[in-house]
C-alpha cells in the first residue's frame, strides 16, 4: 500500500466508516470492554450490551467491586461467560495498579491477547501499532496476493501504518474487511485500494467440497449446558439435572476449570 493508498483508505473511512459507540471515546476501560465483547461476537449484537454494561459498570473500579453474579447477569446474552470473568479480573488489576499504556504491558491483563492489547494501545493511548484481527489479516494477504504466515502479515501491517495515524488506519482496515473485502464475495468496486493485486480476482469455489456434516443443535452442545448452569446460579436456582448426569458433570468441570464455579459439599455455586 503506497502513501496514496493509505490516504485513499483513510479518506474512505472518514466518509463511510461505521459509527460505533466505542469509537467515540479514548477511555481505555470503555475500549477494553468493547474489544472483549467483540471477541467472537458481531458488532451489531455488541452495541446494546455495551451500552447496558457501561450503565451498570461505568468504570473499572465499579466493575472490580461488583459481585461476580452481577457481572455475569449483565453479560447474559453475549455467551462465553469466561470473558466476563477475565474482564472483571482485568478491572481489578488496573484499579490496583493503574493502566498500562503499551501493547506489551497490556498483555499482562487477564484475558488480553495480542490483538486486544494492540487495539487498546492504539485507540486509547495512540501507540503506533497495527491491531491485526481476522479482517485486517485478510485485507493485507489480498493486497500482495501471496500466501503469508501470521508473522509475515504482522510485519507487513507494521510497514503499512501511515505515520501518526495508527488508530484511524486500524479502524479503516477493520471496516474494509468487515464491509467490502469480504471472505467469499468481496465488493471490489467499492474498495478504495485501486492497486490491490486481488482486485476482481477473488471467486467462490467452483466445485463444491465434500458435504458438510449435519450441524449439532446448540441445545445439544456442552456450551449450552454451561450457559444454563451459569444462568441458574446467577438467578439463585439449583442447576437443572435434566441434561443427564454426564453432560451436567462435564459442564461443571469445565466451569470449575474456567474459575466461574466452585463446589461446596457437592453443590455448585458461583466462584
Amino acid at each position: 500500500m503506497s502513501d496514496a493508498g493509505a490516504t485513499a483508505l483513510l479518506d474512505w473511512y472518514a466518509r463511510v466508516g461505521r459509527d460505533l459507540p466505542w469509537r467515540r471515546t479514548r477511555d481505555p476501560y470503555r475500549i477494553l470492554v468493547a474489544e472483549v465483547m467483540l471477541q467472537q461476537t458481531q458488532a451489531a449484537r455488541v452495541v446494546p450490551h455495551y451500552a447496558a454494561w457501561l450503565a451498570r459498570f461505568p468504570d473499572a473500579g465499579t466493575l472490580a467491586a461488583a459481585p461476580l453474579a452481577d457481572a455475569l447477569r449483565a453479560w447474559s446474552g453475549l455467551g462465553y461467560n469466561r470473558r466476563a470473568l477475565a474482564l472483571r479480573a482485568a478491572a481489578a488489576q488496573v484499579t490496583a495498579r493503574g493502566w498500562p499504556t503499551t501493547a506489551t504491558e497490556l498483555r499482562d491483563l487477564p484475558g488480553v491477547g495480542p490483538y486486544t492489547a494492540a487495539a487498546v494501545a492504539a485507540f486509547a493511548f495512540d501507540e503506533q501499532i497495527a491491531a491485526i484481527d481476522t479482517n485486517v489479516r485478510r485485507v493485507i494477504a489480498r493486497l500482495d496476493r501471496r500466501e503469508r504466515t501470521p508473522a509475515a502479515l504482522a510485519r507487513r501491517a507494521a510497514q503499512l501504518l501511515p505515520n501518526g495515524r495508527a488508530a484511524d488506519w486500524n479502524q479503516a482496515m477493520m471496516d474494509l474487511g468487515a464491509t467490502v473485502c469480504l471472505p467469499r464475495k468481496p465488493v471490489c468496486a467499492e474498495c478504495p485500494l485501486a492497486r490491490c493485486r486481488s482486485r476482481g480476482r477473488v471467486r467462490p469455489p467452483v466445485r463444491p467440497g465434500p458435504a458438510a456434516p449435519a450441524r449439532r443443535r446448540f441445545q445439544d452442545t456442552d456450551r449450552y449446558v454451561r450457559g444454563r448452569i451459569v444462568a441458574d446460579l446467577v438467578a439463585g436456582r439449583t442447576p437443572a439435572d435434566s441434561f443427564g448426569g454426564d453432560r451436567l458433570e462435564r459442564a461443571l468441570v469445565a466451569l470449575e476449570r474456567d474459575g466461574l464455579v466452585v463446589r461446596e459439599g457437592g453443590r455448585p455455586r458461583l466462584a
